[in-house]
């Protein structure tokens, strides 16, 4: 790995965990190591994402991803517009009992997702390639979760009736979302909620609005 060495990388990812209370055992931890390197490899031909520095990878994808964990409902769980996997392989690595899906339009990444649910022995994950507005699902899901890939209403919009009664949908931001962003949830039967998540070693901020029906 360029950049921090592989012992620096673990040194990071397990000081990030012990900062979050996140107990991972050493197979878990060996996953999302394991996860990262495949990114790291296939980022070079791919372009999978923008972060090039492994060690920068362990707070802007790992820690990240798994600072939604707490907020997960219910077995089933859809990661729209996932990319190459996040949040949805950091949490399904930790989450074994919970069946993850995991939705992209882009061919390159859902090919990525799946070599590496089958690298690391994830049975829990499943691949789908496609379009959110097109993506007509046969069962409801428990948790949705997406990582700052539109609005709120929007996301709110493309999810509503993938989404079970009683569900989560789970937006990942930045910045704290502006209130004309949420207005349009004021009328809505739903409860909304915003956590201000702390990642270990991430520069600037990080929120979760979470938007829970019954």
């Amino acid at each position: 790995m360029a950049g921090m060495s592989q012992r620096m990388v673990r040194a990071r990812l397990e000081a990030g965990l012990e900062q979050m209370g996140l107990g991972l055992s050493a197979e878990e931890r060996d996953r999302m190591l394991g996860f990262l390197d495949l990114l790291h490899r296939w980022n070079k031909a791919y372009n999978l994402t923008g972060v090039r520095d492994p060690g920068e990878m362990v707070p802007k994808h790992l820690l990240d991803s798994l600072s939604v964990a707490p907020y997960l409902f219910g077995d089933t769980i859809l990661d729209l517009g996932t990319g190459p996997g996040l949040p949805g392989i950091p949490l399904a690595v930790t989450e074994p009992e919970r069946a993850f899906y995991l939705l992209d339009s882009n061919g390159k990444k859902m090919r990525f997702v799946r070599q590496v649910a089958m690298d690391l022995g994830l049975k829990n994950v499943t691949a789908i390639q496609v379009r959110m507005e097109s993506y007509l699902p046969e069962r409801k899901f428990a948790t949705i979760v997406s990582r700052a890939v539109t609005s709120v209403p929007d996301l709110l919009a493309a999810a509503a009736n993938m989404l079970a009664r009683p569900g989560r949908l789970l937006a990942m931001k930045g910045l704290r979302p502006e209130n004309d962003e949420l207005c349009s949830l004021e009328s809505s039967p739903a409860t909304l909620k915003i956590h201000r998540l702390k990642v270990p070693f991430l520069v600037g901020e990080r929120h979760l609005v979470d938007v829970r029906y019954g």
